[in-house]
């Protein structure tokens, strides 16, 4: 069964605009070496964070939507973690609806 999903992320708020492109991208292409063919960003810019995280009250908010199977996600958050710039993440999924299929009238 595929599944679609939505990664959000947050990044340090002192990070320029090409630092964040290039954290996409590197995101992107991890994504795409495990098999994902389709990645939609929306890049929804700095925003007031609800509560201070590592000392920051303003992040960068990133949202990734992606189709695939759940064997990239580890992948994916470990580069994450590992990541200085990243400091907060959530991935969801949600599954594909499937087509309606109109029973036929006789």
């Amino acid at each position: 069964m595929s599944f679609i999903y939505e990664t959000t992320i947050i990044f340090r708020p002192e990070l320029g605009e090409d630092q964040v492109n290039q954290a996409i991208a590197k995101f992107k292409n991890i994504l795409t070496e495990h098999g994902t063919s389709q990645i939609d960003v929306h890049n929804r810019g700095k925003r007031r964070l609800a509560y201070e995280i590592n000392r920051h009250r303003d992040g960068i908010y990133v949202q990734l939507n992606y189709p695939g199977k759940g064997s990239q996600i580890a992948v994916l958050e470990r580069a994450f973690r590992l990541s200085e710039d990243v400091i907060r993440y959530l991935t969801i999924k949600q599954e594909v609806p499937k087509p309606k299929v109109e029973a036929a009238e006789a």
